[in-house]
């Protein structure tokens, strides 16, 4: 279990994460397996895009189909058929992010809230998240965090940020797998002093990692500012993930302030609603188009002119405009195998202008394209 720096220009840089299920190279981009599978996608299917590590949520794992099932398989890698490494979150942001539907409360040192799927009436704490993280068998775990509204006032950001704190010490001390990678959570909302002193407070704690919750809000240029500050004080030897950032500009910001792993939903998500990631697209939306538009009705083009993945090789844009016109369970499938790819792709471009020391002009390129 190790963290080594390959190459470094300023903040940027290239690196290897040791697991005991093998090795990531960073940055990378690491697609949610949100109920231990990433939606649409065989883990046969994410190796062949060259996926190196899963995502899945410790919250959903715990609640559906529950550890007594995991325990049987010795872990969610065998439970998944995915023999690489995986990473488990600790349960926080699903219970902020589900919290009006599950009735979600901070009771003292614990959260208690309603089961989503049987209404049943649960409760986790540091400990407890730690424990089923452990039970889980992921190589890279997280420390138990109060994700909160990015929004959210200084008073309740304090506050907040205090809890996050405390929880992060009693997640180290309920922590006892040598085989997994603990990572702690910085917090602090939006303000800057808030931000910086969370960083410094994780940063000190003995974290294996670090991750950086609660990052973007409106307007963007604030929310860059919170990667700056977040990341202010962490050691500069270890790794640190980003939560939940998933759009192209987002990765190229992170990446140039030190980030070094980043998970989120929108390559997936969106593919389900009809929108493809595509580096040629010269449209204002984030480098990616809807399928569904009549435009694409006739189109003999590839999904992305520039992606050579099994998708983009073997179909066209009309393939799959007619497939979520005909409610074609196969479009869900075709345009996620190609998104994650893209990402894939993207993060193995940024790799390699790292270390030619010009990824300013890689990210000059893709820019250009909009």
């Amino acid at each position: 279990m190790s963290f080594t720096i390959k190459h470094q220009n300023g903040r940027q840089r290239t690196a290897i994460i040791k697991t005991s299920h093998g090795t990531i190279q960073t940055p990378c981009f690491v697609p949610v397996a949100t109920q231990a599978a990433a939606k649409a996608l065989t883990t046969a299917q994410l190796s062949e895009i060259s996926s190196q590590a899963l995502m899945v949520n410790a919250y959903h794992a715990f609640l559906r189909p529950g550890l007594e099932v995991i325990n049987k398989f010795d872990g969610l890698h065998n439970f998944m058929g995915w023999q690489k490494p995986i990473m488990t979150d600790s349960g926080g942001f699903q219970i902020f992010s589900l919290g009006k539907q599950n009735s979600a409360k901070i009771q003292g040192n614990k959260i208690t809230f309603k089961s989503p799927y049987d209404a049943t009436l649960q409760e986790f704490t540091p400990e407890k998240s730690i424990q089923i993280q452990e039970q889980l068998g992921a190589d890279i775990i997280f420390a138990f965090d109060e994700c909160i509204d990015f929004n959210s006032t200084l008073d309740v950001v304090q506050k907040s940020t205090e809890r996050t704190h405390m929880w992060a010490q009693e997640s180290l001390a309920a922590h006892s797998r040598k085989d997994q990678l603990l990572y702690g959570i910085v917090q602090g909302g939006r303000f800057k002093e808030s931000r910086e002193h969370s960083s410094e407070f994780i940063g000190k704690l003995g974290f294996e990692g670090f991750g950086i919750g609660s990052l973007f809000g409106e307007p963007k240029e604030e929310s860059k500012n919170v990667i700056k500050w977040a990341m202010s004080n962490l050691p500069k030897d270890k790794p640190v993930h980003m939560l939940g950032i998933g759009q192209v500009d987002d990765i190229f910001y992170a990446v140039e302030q030190g980030g070094d792993t980043f998970d989120c939903v929108l390559a997936t998500r969106l593919a389900r609603m009809g929108y493809v990631f595509s580096s040629d697209c010269t449209s204002r939306t984030k480098w990616r188009y809807r399928i569904t538009n009549s435009q694409f009705r006739l189109d003999k083009k590839p999904f992305d002119t520039n992606c050579s993945c099994w998708a983009c090789t073997n179909h066209t844009r009309a393939y799959l405009y007619h497939l979520f016109k005909s409610n074609e369970l196969l479009a869900y499938t075709l345009a996620s195998y190609h998104n994650v790819a893209f990402f894939h792709n993207l993060m193995k471009q940024i790799r390699e202008a790292i270390e030619q020391n010009n990824l300013e002009q890689l990210k000059k390129k893709w820019q250009a394209s909009l």
